[in-house]
């Protein structure tokens, strides 16, 4: 099989690797995160003007027209650089949402704006309900006329405190599953903001009598639609994550040819070596299961799509554990400072492990997609 990438592809790489050399380093991206709002609207911008927002958006929208393997270039590069910014969250999950549910007109006034960069769009959809199924959604909206009123609580959801626009799930009197397109000050809704383990903003939601109108409903039936949005934003995650990896041990590597002890550098303990080369192994068996997962997350056989997506987030976040954690252990007590990179990237991968699903809970689906067959 033939993995090699295209011309446009690689000049995709190219240019945004580019970007986050030159204009995203460790230093900057501390400036950001420690800010008021925790991200940069200068950088959203940049992003914006190298069309990376419109990566995802058809071009009959005015997008790129790229899909899971696009993505998952981009977001490789954005795990490399641990980009706090809402790129997975806007610009691949919500804009998937709308590209598959949303009418000409919402299409037409939402995307344009994200693509450049003056929205900023977030689905809130996870529940502690909902997490191995998104048919079981316990928000609901109730109809008022011809309008809606939301009732629920979403859990944490990245980006919400950050988004000019939310993407709500919920269900309707007749069962099936909506979103609804809200205001984050609209009357009723409440953010609880936090930040995550791994330095990125995060909001919890709580609607409580929230009133929308029919125009700010996506679709009829959303539930499929919107498992294909999730499944394309956890391929686009398992690419963040093995960015992430991949500098980990070049970090480690290099720490193991300067750090001397016994009147030698550490990375000549044979002891060591192992570990390293174990590191390594995982590592490649991450980059094997990444591409499984940006093949496969488009494919219209839901079980197989599920099987496939749950074996990736398993093994990569097994690799993601293993790799962090010997990555500290090689730098020794300077792998968990704040001054250095690496404990910013193993908090990354802690992250990694415990969203769109832990790896125990994708380790279960995949029992249960055995067990089925």
């Amino acid at each position: 099989m033939d993995f090699a990438f295209n011309e446009e592809q690689q000049m995709l790489v190219d240019a945004t690797r580019r970007f986050m050399t030159e204009q995203y380093s460790f230093d900057y991206r501390r400036r950001i995160k420690e800010s008021a709002q925790g991200f940069s609207r200068e950088t959203w911008k940049q992003l914006a003007g190298l069309g990376l927002l419109a990566l995802t958006i058809p071009e009959k929208d005015g997008g790129i027209g790229g899909g899971p393997i696009e993505a998952m270039l981009v977001s490789t590069i954005m795990g490399e650089g641990m980009l706090v910014e809402p790129f997975l969250t806007s610009a691949v999950v919500a804009t998937q949402a709308i590209v598959t549910l949303g009418s000409d007109t919402q299409r037409a006034t939402w995307l344009p704006a994200m693509s450049g960069g003056d929205l900023i769009t977030v689905l809130a959809h996870d529940e502690e309900a909902n997490r191995d199924d998104v048919y079981l959604t316990e928000t609901v909206a109730a109809r008022d006329g011809a309008g809606w009123i939301i009732n629920g609580k979403k859990s944490l959801t990245y980006h919400a405190g950050l988004a000019d626009l939310l993407l709500v799930s919920a269900r309707t009197g007749d069962g099936k599953l909506a979103l609804f397109a809200i205001p984050p000050n609209a009357q009723g809704v409440q953010l609880q903001p936090c930040v995550s383990v791994d330095d990125q903003r995060a909001a919890t939601l709580q609607l409580e009598s929230v009133h929308t109108s029919d125009n700010d409903r996506l679709g009829d039936n959303a539930a499929q639609a919107l498992q294909d949005a999730l499944d394309f934003g956890l391929a686009a995650l398992c690419a963040d994550a093995f960015g992430a990896m991949d500098k980990v041990l070049k970090a480690t590597i290099e720490y193991s040819k300067v750090r001397v002890q016994f009147g030698a550098p550490i990375g000549s303990f044979q002891a060591l070596q192992h570990r390293m080369t174990e590191m390594l192994m995982h590592l490649e068996q991450a980059r094997s299961m990444m591409y499984l997962a940006a093949s496969e997350c488009n494919n219209s056989a839901l079980s197989e799509r599920n099987a496939a997506l749950s074996a990736a987030k398993v093994l990569m976040g097994q690799a993601a554990r293993y790799i962090g954690q010997q990555a500290v252990q090689l730098h020794g007590g300077m792998g968990m400072t704040d001054e250095l990179n690496i404990s910013h990237y193993f908090k990354r991968l802690l992250a990694f492990e415990l969203r769109c699903g832990t790896t125990d809970q994708h380790l279960e689906r995949y029992r249960r997609h055995l067990m089925a067959m």
